[in-house]
């Protein structure tokens, strides 16, 4: 059966692909009469992603001819990456070893979609594949493509259900499936001290026009100093708990919004991480993307942490909010602020975003 040659090594036999059909489908067996690959447009950039893809077609079923569609999502280790290469020579082999590209193959070989608290989803998996040591492919069903932008209300929301997912019983089982030893100290000492804190030291950085008029010197000396005290957050936040998290829970990576539940995608970086991870990238996405908040930061955050903390106490996890409040600060800014600088290119609308994220950050250390 032709028609998918732009899948290339992520493509699998006729066979394959009709026993995945037959299970999407809900029938024992099916016969897959055609099927077509289209490139899924996507424009944030991965350091390990291969290719996204729709697969879709026709198969004959015992209730006659039904359409499908899957999605294809091919993965690799980092060191296959063209920015792998900008990593200095005599640090290559830790940066290798230090990002968990095999985590979400292992996420949707297991049991999680069972364990998620009611209101949270994530696609079914109908095929997850070994390409090679280095790569492997996972096939999922389709789920709405919903990212409007959301109000104060959506948020609280998903912040309360990312709470309920870090302290589940059940979810806590599978926090650490993809069996990648991470900690935030480990971060600390390679990411932002061999990357993040020269650029940030760097002259050079801050005589760009742009992020001299939109960062200006006072928020650059805060970056400096706050960086400054690197090591000395990364071992506070690395005596606070550790609970399940999503490890990306961006706008983009939850979607559905208030039509049922929130579906979970993207588990490259499902790990056991600090109380409070996940409302960083909740927080900050959208800044991250360049688009502008449609709330002011200071109420999206005070209602995001109160609503996670909410989460917690439903199930049976009971925490200070001073605390929550305090990990999230520390993460906001290791995880978003520290390294927000803008990459080359950026236009000014998404730097002035980034310095504000950057701002925001540093006010929350000081405020808690």
């Amino acid at each position: 059966m032709g028609g998918r040659s732009l899948l290339g090594p992520a493509d699998v036999s006729d066979d394959k692909l009709a026993g995945m059909v037959a299970d999407l489908l809900g029938h024992d067996t099916v016969e897959v009469l055609d099927s077509t690959v289209e490139r899924v447009a996507y424009d944030v950039p991965s350091i390990t992603t291969v290719g996204r893809h729709w697969v879709s077609g026709t198969a004959r079923t015992p209730a006659g001819e039904e359409p499908f569609r899957l999605f294809v999502k091919h993965v690799q280790a980092w060191q296959h990456s063209p920015t792998f290469q900008q990593i200095p020579a005599e640090v290559r082999e830790i940066a290798a070893a230090s990002y968990p590209w095999r985590i979400e193959a292992e996420v949707y070989r297991s049991d999680l979609a069972r364990r998620l608290p009611e209101g949270l989803s994530m696609p079914r998996a109908v095929g997850v594949f070994d390409v090679d040591p280095d790569s492997v492919v996972v096939w999922l069903e389709t789920v709405p493509e919903d990212v409007a932008p959301w109000d104060l209300a959506q948020y609280e929301r998903a912040a309360y259900l990312l709470g309920r997912l870090a302290a589940r019983p059940g979810v806590l089982e599978l926090s650490a499936v993809g069996n990648f030893p991470w900690d935030v100290t480990g971060y600390v000492d390679t990411r932002l001290q061999f990357d993040v804190i020269p650029q940030v030291q760097a002259d050079e950085t801050w005589q760009h026009p742009a992020v001299a008029r939109l960062f200006g010197d006072d928020l650059r000396d805060r970056l400096r100093a706050a960086c400054g005290l690197a090591d000395a957050y990364g071992r506070e936040l690395a005596a606070l708990p550790h609970l399940a998290s999503h490890g990306d829970a961006c706008r983009n990576n939850l979607l559905g919004g208030q039509r049922g539940d929130l579906v979970l995608i993207d588990f490259g970086l499902w790990l056991p991480k600090p109380v409070g991870h996940d409302l960083g990238q909740l927080v900050a996405g959208e800044l991250q993307l360049g688009r502008a908040p449609t709330t002011p930061l200071g109420a999206l955050d005070e209602r995001c942490v109160a609503a996670y903390a909410r989460g917690l106490a439903d199930e049976g996890f009971l925490i200070d909010i001073d605390v929550v409040r305090r990990a999230h600060a520390l993460q906001l800014f290791l995880f978003n602020g520290a390294p927000g600088l803008p990459e080359p290119g950026e236009p000014d609308d998404h730097i002035a975003a980034r310095a504000l994220l950057v701002r925001h950050s540093l006010d929350l250390l000081d405020a808690t």
